[in-house]
Protein backbone atom coordinates (compact mmCIF):
# COMPACT_ATOMS: atom_id res chain seq x y z
CA UNK A 1 0.00 0.00 0.00
CA UNK A 2 2.74 2.84 1.50
CA UNK A 3 5.39 1.44 -2.07
CA UNK A 4 1.97 1.81 -4.23
CA UNK A 5 1.39 5.74 -2.73
CA UNK A 6 5.26 6.29 -3.02
CA UNK A 7 4.79 5.11 -6.49
CA UNK A 8 2.20 8.03 -7.56
CA UNK A 9 4.20 10.68 -5.80
CA UNK A 10 6.76 12.78 -7.76
CA UNK A 11 10.09 12.00 -8.25
CA UNK A 12 11.33 15.17 -6.37
CA UNK A 13 9.15 14.26 -3.20
CA UNK A 14 10.62 10.85 -3.37
CA UNK A 15 14.20 12.12 -3.74
CA UNK A 16 13.61 13.71 -0.77
CA UNK A 17 12.19 11.57 1.63
CA UNK A 18 15.34 9.23 0.54
CA UNK A 19 17.74 11.80 1.71
CA UNK A 20 16.01 12.53 4.72
CA UNK A 21 16.31 9.08 5.81
CA UNK A 22 19.99 8.62 4.99
CA UNK A 23 20.38 11.93 7.32
CA UNK A 24 18.15 10.46 10.17
CA UNK A 25 19.93 6.63 10.32
CA UNK A 26 23.29 8.77 10.09
CA UNK A 27 22.49 10.79 13.13
CA UNK A 28 21.10 8.11 15.03
CA UNK A 29 24.17 6.18 14.30
CA UNK A 30 26.44 8.84 15.35
CA UNK A 31 24.39 9.20 18.62
CA UNK A 32 25.16 5.57 19.13
CA UNK A 33 28.52 6.10 18.82
CA UNK A 34 28.88 8.79 20.69
CA UNK A 35 27.12 7.40 23.65
CA UNK A 36 29.27 3.97 23.43
CA UNK A 37 32.45 4.90 24.58
CA UNK A 38 35.16 5.11 26.81
CA UNK A 39 37.41 8.31 28.30
CA UNK A 40 40.45 7.87 31.16
CA UNK A 41 41.81 11.32 31.77
CA UNK A 42 43.72 13.26 34.45
CA UNK A 43 43.59 17.25 34.96
CA UNK A 44 47.17 17.69 34.32
CA UNK A 45 48.65 15.67 32.37
CA UNK A 46 52.06 17.66 31.25
CA UNK A 47 54.06 18.37 34.37
CA UNK A 48 57.64 19.69 34.91
CA UNK A 49 59.66 17.53 37.29
CA UNK A 50 63.32 16.74 38.91
CA UNK A 51 64.95 13.83 38.28
CA UNK A 52 64.00 11.53 41.59
CA UNK A 53 61.00 12.57 41.69
CA UNK A 54 57.64 10.61 42.85
CA UNK A 55 54.87 11.74 41.45
CA UNK A 56 50.96 10.75 41.10
CA UNK A 57 48.53 11.27 38.46
CA UNK A 58 44.41 11.45 39.77
CA UNK A 59 42.13 9.72 37.29
CA UNK A 60 39.23 10.56 35.91
CA UNK A 61 36.35 8.12 33.64
CA UNK A 62 33.61 8.64 31.45
CA UNK A 63 31.38 5.78 30.26
CA UNK A 64 28.75 6.27 27.66
CA UNK A 65 27.82 2.96 26.92
CA UNK A 66 24.82 2.83 29.23
CA UNK A 67 26.17 0.31 31.24
CA UNK A 68 28.87 -0.56 33.63
CA UNK A 69 32.24 -1.50 32.49
CA UNK A 70 34.95 -3.33 34.11
CA UNK A 71 37.82 -1.87 32.85
CA UNK A 72 41.64 -3.11 32.86
CA UNK A 73 44.08 -1.07 32.86
CA UNK A 74 48.03 -0.71 31.70
CA UNK A 75 51.19 1.14 31.05
CA UNK A 76 51.05 0.52 27.30
CA UNK A 77 54.60 2.68 27.41
CA UNK A 78 57.17 3.90 29.44
CA UNK A 79 60.86 5.07 29.48
CA UNK A 80 63.36 2.99 30.53
CA UNK A 81 64.15 2.73 33.84
CA UNK A 82 61.08 4.48 35.31
CA UNK A 83 58.90 2.89 37.30
CA UNK A 84 54.63 3.03 37.60
CA UNK A 85 52.22 1.46 38.82
CA UNK A 86 47.88 2.01 39.53
CA UNK A 87 46.55 1.98 42.74
CA UNK A 88 42.81 2.35 44.04
CA UNK A 89 41.42 2.10 47.72
CA UNK A 90 44.88 1.94 49.30
CA UNK A 91 46.13 -1.43 47.17
CA UNK A 92 47.99 -1.43 44.09
CA UNK A 93 45.25 -2.26 40.82
CA UNK A 94 45.12 -3.67 37.88
CA UNK A 95 41.09 -3.48 37.02
CA UNK A 96 38.70 -0.42 38.05
CA UNK A 97 35.14 -0.71 37.38
CA UNK A 98 33.58 2.33 35.94
CA UNK A 99 29.68 3.35 36.31
CA UNK A 100 27.90 5.16 33.46
CA UNK A 101 28.73 8.57 33.62
CA UNK A 102 30.94 10.70 35.05
CA UNK A 103 33.23 8.97 37.52
CA UNK A 104 36.05 11.32 39.16
CA UNK A 105 39.32 10.10 40.56
CA UNK A 106 38.71 6.86 40.59
CA UNK A 107 41.98 5.78 40.28
CA UNK A 108 45.13 6.85 40.85
CA UNK A 109 48.52 6.41 38.67
CA UNK A 110 52.03 6.19 40.84
CA UNK A 111 55.25 7.16 38.75
CA UNK A 112 58.63 7.36 39.94
CA UNK A 113 61.30 9.59 37.68
CA UNK A 114 64.73 7.75 38.02
CA UNK A 115 67.68 9.45 40.24
CA UNK A 116 70.22 9.65 37.15
CA UNK A 117 67.19 10.68 34.70
CA UNK A 118 68.65 13.43 32.19
CA UNK A 119 67.04 16.77 31.09
CA UNK A 120 64.62 16.50 28.35
CA UNK A 121 61.41 15.54 28.13
CA UNK A 122 59.26 11.91 28.41
CA UNK A 123 55.73 10.38 27.62
CA UNK A 124 53.94 7.82 29.09
CA UNK A 125 51.08 6.09 27.73
CA UNK A 126 48.31 4.75 30.20
CA UNK A 127 45.42 2.72 28.81
CA UNK A 128 42.30 1.38 30.07
CA UNK A 129 39.86 -1.31 28.12
CA UNK A 130 37.00 -3.27 28.50
CA UNK A 131 33.36 -4.30 26.74
CA UNK A 132 34.94 -3.72 23.28
CA UNK A 133 36.02 0.17 24.39
CA UNK A 134 39.69 1.49 25.24
CA UNK A 135 41.01 4.90 26.22
CA UNK A 136 44.51 6.11 26.39
CA UNK A 137 45.53 8.85 28.31
CA UNK A 138 49.29 10.51 27.18
CA UNK A 139 51.32 12.21 29.82
CA UNK A 140 54.32 14.48 29.16
CA UNK A 141 57.09 15.21 31.48
CA UNK A 142 60.04 17.83 31.19
CA UNK A 143 62.67 16.60 33.15
CA UNK A 144 64.80 19.92 34.43
CA UNK A 145 68.05 19.68 34.60
CA UNK A 146 69.28 20.56 38.02
CA UNK A 147 72.77 21.89 39.06
CA UNK A 148 74.71 19.34 40.96
CA UNK A 149 77.10 19.93 43.89
CA UNK A 150 74.36 22.69 46.12
CA UNK A 151 74.71 20.59 49.05
CA UNK A 152 75.39 21.92 52.60
CA UNK A 153 76.65 21.31 56.13
CA UNK A 154 75.57 23.64 58.23
CA UNK A 155 75.00 24.61 61.86
CA UNK A 156 72.99 26.55 63.99
CA UNK A 157 74.20 28.66 66.44
CA UNK A 158 77.53 28.28 65.51
CA UNK A 159 79.23 29.86 67.99
CA UNK A 160 79.00 28.90 71.73
CA UNK A 161 80.84 29.95 74.78
CA UNK A 162 81.94 28.22 77.77
CA UNK A 163 84.50 27.95 80.85
CA UNK A 164 87.31 25.22 80.69
CA UNK A 165 86.12 21.34 80.80
CA UNK A 166 82.45 21.96 79.65
CA UNK A 167 82.09 19.90 76.61
CA UNK A 168 79.88 21.98 73.49
CA UNK A 169 76.89 20.71 71.60
CA UNK A 170 76.25 21.77 67.84
CA UNK A 171 73.10 20.95 65.51
CA UNK A 172 74.62 20.74 62.12
CA UNK A 173 72.39 19.52 59.10
CA UNK A 174 73.84 18.14 55.99
CA UNK A 175 71.62 18.55 53.25
CA UNK A 176 71.88 16.57 50.28
CA UNK A 177 71.08 18.18 47.09
CA UNK A 178 72.02 15.90 44.10
CA UNK A 179 70.33 13.47 42.56
CA UNK A 180 72.04 10.68 43.61
CA UNK A 181 72.29 9.08 47.46
CA UNK A 182 75.30 10.13 49.35
CA UNK A 183 77.81 8.59 52.01
CA UNK A 184 79.03 11.42 54.14
CA UNK A 185 82.82 10.44 55.63
CA UNK A 186 83.07 12.75 58.87
CA UNK A 187 86.68 14.89 59.51
CA UNK A 188 87.56 17.44 62.21
CA UNK A 189 90.68 20.00 62.24
CA UNK A 190 90.36 20.64 66.22
CA UNK A 191 93.23 21.86 67.89
CA UNK A 192 96.05 19.44 69.76
CA UNK A 193 93.75 17.75 72.64
CA UNK A 194 90.36 18.42 71.64
CA UNK A 195 87.79 15.88 70.79
CA UNK A 196 84.96 16.31 68.16
CA UNK A 197 82.10 13.35 67.82
CA UNK A 198 79.36 13.15 65.19
CA UNK A 199 76.48 11.81 66.55
CA UNK A 200 72.87 11.31 64.45
CA UNK A 201 70.12 13.44 66.13
CA UNK A 202 68.08 11.41 68.67
CA UNK A 203 70.41 8.50 68.74
CA UNK A 204 73.53 7.76 71.65
CA UNK A 205 75.86 6.16 68.79
CA UNK A 206 79.09 8.20 67.22
CA UNK A 207 79.39 7.41 63.82
CA UNK A 208 82.23 7.87 61.37
CA UNK A 209 80.20 8.00 58.67
CA UNK A 210 75.80 8.48 57.56
CA UNK A 211 74.19 8.17 54.49
CA UNK A 212 71.71 10.37 53.57
CA UNK A 213 69.32 10.32 50.59
CA UNK A 214 68.92 12.67 47.48
CA UNK A 215 67.41 15.58 48.01
CA UNK A 216 67.48 14.89 52.16
CA UNK A 217 68.55 16.10 54.91
CA UNK A 218 70.04 14.44 58.10
CA UNK A 219 70.39 16.48 61.67
CA UNK A 220 73.29 15.54 63.84
CA UNK A 221 74.84 16.76 67.19
CA UNK A 222 78.67 17.58 67.21
CA UNK A 223 80.40 17.33 70.53
CA UNK A 224 83.14 19.39 71.26
CA UNK A 225 85.30 18.48 74.33
CA UNK A 226 88.19 21.08 75.41
CA UNK A 227 91.27 19.40 77.14
CA UNK A 228 91.18 20.49 81.21
CA UNK A 229 93.22 23.27 81.88
CA UNK A 230 93.02 25.12 78.36
CA UNK A 231 93.35 28.92 78.10
CA UNK A 232 90.69 31.03 77.78
CA UNK A 233 90.28 32.34 74.21
CA UNK A 234 88.51 31.36 71.02
CA UNK A 235 88.78 28.57 69.00
CA UNK A 236 87.76 27.58 65.83
CA UNK A 237 87.38 24.11 64.77
CA UNK A 238 86.47 23.32 61.43
CA UNK A 239 84.74 20.33 60.25
CA UNK A 240 83.50 18.14 57.21
CA UNK A 241 81.43 15.76 55.30
CA UNK A 242 83.09 14.03 52.63
CA UNK A 243 81.33 12.04 50.05
CA UNK A 244 82.80 10.37 46.60
CA UNK A 245 81.99 13.51 45.14
CA UNK A 246 81.90 16.21 47.13
CA UNK A 247 83.15 17.72 49.98
CA UNK A 248 80.78 19.71 52.64
CA UNK A 249 82.72 22.20 55.08
CA UNK A 250 81.71 23.93 58.36
CA UNK A 251 82.98 26.09 61.12
CA UNK A 252 82.31 25.87 64.85
CA UNK A 253 83.74 28.50 67.26
CA UNK A 254 84.07 27.85 71.38
CA UNK A 255 84.83 30.48 73.13
CA UNK A 256 86.76 29.50 76.43
CA UNK A 257 86.03 31.86 79.58
CA UNK A 258 88.74 32.49 82.50
CA UNK A 259 88.27 29.76 85.04
CA UNK A 260 89.69 28.92 88.45
CA UNK A 261 89.60 26.38 90.11
CA UNK A 262 91.29 24.50 92.62
CA UNK A 263 91.28 20.16 93.64
CA UNK A 264 92.99 18.86 96.55
CA UNK A 265 93.09 15.13 97.60
CA UNK A 266 95.95 12.46 97.42
CA UNK A 267 97.77 10.31 94.59
CA UNK A 268 95.39 7.34 95.24
CA UNK A 269 92.43 9.53 95.98
CA UNK A 270 92.40 8.20 99.51
CA UNK A 271 91.47 10.16 102.26
CA UNK A 272 91.96 8.04 104.94
CA UNK A 273 94.94 6.91 107.51
CA UNK A 274 96.07 5.32 110.34
CA UNK A 275 98.22 7.07 113.11
CA UNK A 276 99.52 6.47 116.54
CA UNK A 277 99.06 8.77 119.40
CA UNK A 278 101.77 11.12 120.17
CA UNK A 279 103.61 9.87 116.95
CA UNK A 280 103.97 11.58 113.14
CA UNK A 281 102.66 10.30 110.26
CA UNK A 282 103.34 11.93 106.90
CA UNK A 283 100.64 12.13 104.46
CA UNK A 284 101.29 12.76 100.76
CA UNK A 285 98.86 15.16 99.28
CA UNK A 286 98.05 16.33 95.45
CA UNK A 287 97.04 20.30 94.71
CA UNK A 288 95.38 20.47 90.93
CA UNK A 289 94.95 23.47 89.74
CA UNK A 290 91.89 22.24 87.23
CA UNK A 291 91.28 25.67 85.61
CA UNK A 292 93.03 27.31 82.83
CA UNK A 293 94.50 30.42 84.39
CA UNK A 294 97.90 30.30 86.57
CA UNK A 295 97.24 30.85 90.20
CA UNK A 296 99.27 32.73 92.78
CA UNK A 297 99.75 32.40 96.14
CA UNK A 298 98.60 29.49 97.01
CA UNK A 299 98.18 28.09 100.86
CA UNK A 300 97.13 25.40 102.73
CA UNK A 301 95.96 25.01 106.10
CA UNK A 302 94.36 22.48 108.17
CA UNK A 303 91.84 22.13 111.05
CA UNK A 304 92.56 19.01 113.48
CA UNK A 305 91.53 17.93 116.91
CA UNK A 306 92.95 19.40 119.77
CA UNK A 307 95.90 18.63 120.77
CA UNK A 308 97.19 17.76 117.15
CA UNK A 309 100.05 19.21 115.06
CA UNK A 310 99.58 19.45 111.42
CA UNK A 311 102.81 20.82 109.26
CA UNK A 312 103.86 20.84 105.55
CA UNK A 313 106.47 20.29 103.70
CA UNK A 314 105.60 23.31 101.66
CA UNK A 315 102.32 25.35 103.17
CA UNK A 316 102.21 27.97 100.67
CA UNK A 317 103.30 27.31 96.87
CA UNK A 318 103.72 30.52 95.05
CA UNK A 319 102.84 30.07 91.23
CA UNK A 320 100.53 26.73 89.98
CA UNK A 321 100.11 27.02 86.62
CA UNK A 322 97.32 25.97 84.74
CA UNK A 323 96.63 21.77 84.36
CA UNK A 324 99.38 21.27 87.20
CA UNK A 325 99.60 19.54 89.92
CA UNK A 326 102.06 19.81 93.05
CA UNK A 327 102.63 17.15 95.82
CA UNK A 328 102.87 17.90 99.60
CA UNK A 329 103.52 16.44 102.70
CA UNK A 330 101.37 16.65 105.20
CA UNK A 331 102.84 15.61 109.43
CA UNK A 332 100.27 14.89 111.34
CA UNK A 333 100.88 14.10 115.12
CA UNK A 334 98.02 12.81 117.42
CA UNK A 335 97.91 14.14 120.95
CA UNK A 336 99.27 12.38 123.37
CA UNK A 337 96.66 11.79 125.11
CA UNK A 338 94.30 10.93 121.97
CA UNK A 339 92.45 7.62 122.92
CA UNK A 340 92.03 4.35 119.89
CA UNK A 341 89.30 5.15 117.40
CA UNK A 342 88.37 7.35 114.33
CA UNK A 343 89.12 10.81 114.25
CA UNK A 344 88.12 13.50 111.64
CA UNK A 345 90.80 16.46 110.49
CA UNK A 346 90.56 18.95 107.30
CA UNK A 347 92.86 20.12 104.81
CA UNK A 348 92.46 23.02 102.65
CA UNK A 349 93.70 25.23 100.08
CA UNK A 350 93.20 27.99 98.31
CA UNK A 351 93.74 31.61 96.90
CA UNK A 352 91.96 35.08 96.26
CA UNK A 353 90.16 33.02 93.65
CA UNK A 354 89.51 29.53 94.24
CA UNK A 355 89.71 26.69 96.77
CA UNK A 356 88.91 23.41 98.25
CA UNK A 357 89.38 21.01 101.05
CA UNK A 358 89.44 17.52 101.66
CA UNK A 359 88.19 16.07 105.12
CA UNK A 360 90.35 12.75 106.24
CA UNK A 361 89.55 10.05 108.48
CA UNK A 362 92.46 9.39 110.75
CA UNK A 363 92.27 5.73 113.01
CA UNK A 364 94.43 5.87 115.98
CA UNK A 365 95.84 3.18 117.62
CA UNK A 366 97.07 3.25 121.10
CA UNK A 367 100.65 1.46 121.60
CA UNK A 368 100.77 -2.32 122.90
CA UNK A 369 103.07 -1.77 125.85
CA UNK A 370 100.56 0.43 127.14
CA UNK A 371 97.46 -1.50 126.75
CA UNK A 372 99.11 -4.36 128.56
CA UNK A 373 100.07 -1.81 131.69
CA UNK A 374 96.60 -0.29 131.74
CA UNK A 375 95.35 -3.79 131.96
CA UNK A 376 97.88 -4.48 134.89
CA UNK A 377 96.37 -1.31 136.77
CA UNK A 378 93.16 -2.70 136.15
CA UNK A 379 93.68 -5.45 137.70
CA UNK A 380 96.07 -4.60 140.94
CA UNK A 381 93.11 -2.23 141.79
CA UNK A 382 90.55 -5.06 141.77
CA UNK A 383 93.10 -7.14 144.08
CA UNK A 384 93.46 -4.22 146.45
CA UNK A 385 89.53 -3.81 146.79
CA UNK A 386 89.40 -7.18 147.24
CA UNK A 387 91.83 -7.59 150.06
CA UNK A 388 90.86 -4.37 151.90
CA UNK A 389 87.11 -5.81 151.69
CA UNK A 390 88.29 -9.64 152.81
CA UNK A 391 90.06 -8.19 155.53
CA UNK A 392 87.34 -4.98 157.05
CA UNK A 393 84.22 -6.31 155.63
CA UNK A 394 83.02 -8.00 158.77
CA UNK A 395 84.30 -5.03 160.66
Amino acid sequence: MMQEQRKRMPGWVRRILTTACILALGLSMAVTAQAASLEMSTSYPGMTVGAGDALTFSLDFYNGSGSGINAALSVASIPEGWEGYFEGGGSEISHVYVKTGDNSSLATFYVTVPADAAEGTYTIRLQAAGSGLSSTLELTLEVAGEELGGSSFTTQYANQEGSAGTSFTFDSTIQNNTAQEQTYSFSSDAPAGWTVTFMPSGESTQVAAITVDARSSQTMEVTVTPPNGVEAGEYTIPISAISATETLSSELTVVIADAYTLELSTPGGLLSFDANANKQTSVTLSVTNSGNVDLQNVNLTSSAPDGWTVEFSQSSIDVLEAGATQEITAYVTPSEEAMSGDYVMTINVQNSEASDYAEFRVTVKTETIWGVVGVLLILAAAGGLWYVFRKYGRR
